[in-house]
């Protein structure tokens, strides 16, 4: 979730009237900062949850009252339950704020949010034909196009904003056209398939053109949609300045965005069907050597980031397929959400090292491992589906009979007390 609004003063929580003892604890805890000035409140991880969430939205209810706030949520479909959750709590509670608040998502996203009579929904359609001939002037830069390309790129492109720049882009850069002072004419006869047919292709076809920085591109695409000149620098073979010159000529392409200056940039591609391309075009090799080297460096050199997202490291070796370290990874992060109470996230992670599991051999190691994950999988299961639900009693079923298999008697206890719960409260008191 990103927020813009435009104050010119730094805002501090003080500024906005809010209780320090009781704000700050609770941000430094969501940013994984240190506290100690402000020691965290006693607290269960459910009513900590709901505590941060409320501070949120006052904290944008603050802002909102010293001056209009713009709050812009892109690509809604990729957020966590959590953010949605905080999202929906922003319509819910600030309806006579003075904020604008901008979600942008695909059409397939079904939006939680209906029914609120002060929120409208936009449908946002392809491009007419005249508003893409005006898209391809603008980055024509006003130059007149053939009349033969235009039709070519209008025909392919079928209204799609992002297929319409960036395909025009890609004819501009090509030697297809010269440029004639005030219009562009064809350097030659247009071959057949001179244009490229789809969006990828279009990007495709820039990014080769971008060869000696294309690699640049694709280590980047493996970080992220958005990644820190440190990472980059520290993932990257390149010499400082050799790096600097390669983004500054993505930048310029307009592939990526900057914002800040190295060594403290950070970058963002342009579009996530931007990083797409740039991260298929990887042999498979080649991506999970990228994925287990920024895993490594993460480790090594960025422990914060181990410490307050174990997700990204897990992601990043289940796609190097180093499956131990992934699944140790994914434990990790299920276990932080437990304890941060965000249960549908935890199932989440949790079933992702239930399901790396399964590639490991068959020892007593991976039932003692997996018998662990059960247990815990069986909390947030139990907060998101309830003491009865059907999956409560797989999780617990799968672990009592793996405390059965290797003879652990330690996990027994929580494994039956969960059944006889679930039995209980099913009514169901044959078994």
């Amino acid at each position: 979730v990103t927020g813009v609004q435009t104050c010119a003063l730094p805002i501090s929580l003080e500024s906005l009237g809010l209780d320090l003892n009781e704000a700050a604890p609770l941000l430094a805890d969501m940013l994984s900062l240190p506290s100690d000035r402000y020691p965290p409140p006693a607290l269960s991880p459910r009513q900590r949850r709901e505590r941060l969430l409320h501070t949120l939205v006052t904290v944008i209810e603050c802002m909102a009252a010293r001056e209009p706030v713009l709050m812009v949520v892109e690509d809604a479909h990729w957020l966590d339950p959590s953010s949605l959750e905080l999202i929906g709590l922003v319509i819910e509670r600030l309806k006579s704020a003075r904020l604008l608040l901008i979600v942008v998502f695909r059409p397939e996203f079904t939006s939680p949010w209906s029914g609120y009579a002060n929120l409208t929904s936009l449908m946002l359609n392809r491009l007419s034909r005249r508003e893409s001939v005006a898209l391809i002037s603008n980055v024509a830069r006003g130059k007149a196009l053939p009349n033969d390309v235009l039709t070519q790129i209008i025909d392919r492109t079928d209204g799609v904003p992002l297929f319409v720049e960036e395909l025009t882009k890609t004819i501009l850069e090509s030697d297809l056209l010269q440029d004639a002072g005030d219009r562009y004419v064809l350097s030659g006869p247009l071959p057949a398939l001179a244009i490229p047919a789809s969006l990828h292709d279009s990007l495709m076809a820039r990014l080769d053109r971008l060869a000696p920085v294309k690699e640049v591109a694709q280590l980047a695409a493996t970080l992220g949609r958005t990644f820190s000149h440190e990472l980059l620098a520290t993932v990257s073979p390149l010499k400082e300045k050799e790096l600097e010159d390669a983004v500054l000529q993505l930048v310029e392409a307009q592939l990526i965005y900057r914002r800040g200056l190295p060594p403290d940039a950070t970058y963002e591609f342009k579009h996530a069907l931007v990083q797409d391309a740039a991260y298929h075009s990887l042999l498979k090799s080649t991506r999970q050597q990228y994925h287990e080297r920024i895993a490594r460096v993460l480790e090594e050199k960025f422990p914060e980031v181990v410490d307050s997202a174990p997700e990204l490291l897990a992601r990043h070796y289940t796609e190097a397929n180093l499956t131990e370290q992934a699944i140790a990874y994914w434990q990790r992060a299920g276990q932080k959400a437990i304890e941060r109470s965000a249960n549908l996230e935890a199932v989440d992670q949790l079933g992702k090292a239930l399901e790396l599991l399964e590639r490991l051999p068959d020892t007593p190691q991976r039932a003692q491992q997996e018998l662990k994950l059960q247990i815990t999988l069986a909390v947030p299961l139990t907060a998101t589906s309830g003491y009865a639900a059907p999956e409560v009693e797989r999780a617990y079923t799968r672990a009592r009979a793996l405390c059965q298999q290797i003879g652990d008697t330690t996990q027994l206890f929580p494994a039956l007390y969960g059944l006889w719960r679930y039995y209980l409260l099913r009514a169901e008191y044959a078994i």
